[in-house]
Order: C-alpha cells, then structure tokens, then sequence
C-alpha cells in the first residue's frame, strides 16, 4: 500500500512540475518574442550593411521529446551552406575532423560570420528559439535540441536524452560548454533528464545568466 502511494505522489509531483513549467515557458516565451522583434530589425541591418542580403533566420530540423522531428530557429550566424561546407572540410582535414568528432563543435569555426561572432559571444542566436518554446517544441531549460545526424552518436544516452524537451539553456550550457566533449555532454544531459526538477532548473537558470555575464564558452 506504501509502495502504491509513494507511486502515485511521485506523478503527481511529476505533473506539478511539468504543469508549472510550461507555464513558465510560456510566460518567458511571450517576454522573448517580444524583445526579439527589435533584435532581428537591429540584426537585419546590421547583415545588410556587411553586404549580407540573405535571410537572418537559420532553421533546421532537430530531436525533440520522444524523438519527434521539429523545426528548430536561430539566428543564423554562419555563412550559407554552412552544413554542406564542414562536410566538406571535414573529408579533407584530418585535424578538423578530429576536433569536430570529439566535441561536435569546431572551438574556430571559420564559417561564423563577423555579425555572427558578436551574436553567440552575446548568446543572442539562441533568441529565436523562444518561438519554439512558445510551440512547446522547446523548454526553456533542457537538454541541447540534437541534429538527426546526431542520433547514431548519442548511442545508449539517447532513450533517456529524448524524454525531456529539448531547452534553450541546459547543464551542459552551464557546465562548460565548448570546453567539454561530446560524451561529456551526452552524461550531463543524461544526468537532467533522470533528476530533472524545480530545483535543479532554477540552479541552471541562475548559473545561465552567470555564464553570459561572464561569456564563458559563448562559441
């Protein structure tokens, strides 16, 4: 009978936290988009007069909760046909593709823009995100939203990564960023999605606006 009640507050503790945090999500969501209406006229302007007449926006689809596809946006930082350049690169760098497999992320990425550096050294690319967090694609606090390319390297974290949504910020963002390889991440992120609580989110949060403060691990 105990065993049966502890089971049964352990859900409904689990529904209040999901319940209020969505309510959260949708609170910053609304105070995001609202801020990012000016960013992007101000981003916009600044692209043009570096000649960059292309679309500000970069969208791609991702892993969301329970391994549904959806479309991701972001700023777009990088120059066009970015994925299709480190591709490249990747098969005739052997150096590159080192760096690349190990952390997912190339710590000098030359394909960042001018405008592009100042965005994730501010960690304004992120903003556009709050659109998905207001479709409930996203959280504002989970674990990082993978590339379907990714899935086969996840491995045996997968299945646990997959059960929460995907966040703008997350422990991994807080807990080093680009100074942590991928397995590391691949831990963290497993490590949120079993202990994920009030808590813990509140503590990434704090530690979020810190980290941008500070710009630590920015790119």
């Amino acid at each position: 009978m105990k065993k049966k009640n502890s089971n049964k507050s352990s859900i409904n503790n689990k529904w209040c936290y999901l319940f209020f945090k969505r309510i959260f999500d949708i609170i910053c969501s609304l105070v995001g988009i609202i801020v990012l209406i000016p960013l992007t006229i101000i981003i916009k302007i600044c692209y043009v007069l570096t000649g960059d007449f292309h679309s500000i926006f970069y969208t791609q689809k991702r892993i969301g909760k329970d391994g549904k596809l959806f479309t991701f946006y972001k700023y777009r930082t990088m120059v066009l046909n970015a994925d299709d350049i480190i591709d490249k690169w990747l098969k005739e760098n052997p150096k590159i593709r080192d760096e690349y497999l190990k952390n997912r992320k190339l710590k000098n990425d030359p394909r960042i823009t001018k405008i592009g550096h100042i965005l994730r050294v501010a960690s304004l690319d992120e903003f556009p995100q709050f659109i998905n967090v207001l479709k409930g694609d996203m959280s504002l606090i989970g674990n990082r939203p993978y590339m379907l390319k990714e899935k086969t390297d996840m491995g045996k974290y997968y299945n646990d990564i997959v059960k929460t949504k995907p966040g703008i910020t997350g422990l991994w963002q807080v807990s080093g960023r680009n100074g942590t390889t991928f397995k590391k991440r691949l831990i963290l992120e497993q490590k949120y999605s079993k202990t994920c609580s009030f808590k813990l989110d509140m503590k990434i949060l704090f530690l979020t606006f810190v980290t941008v403060i500070r710009r630590d691990g920015a790119l």
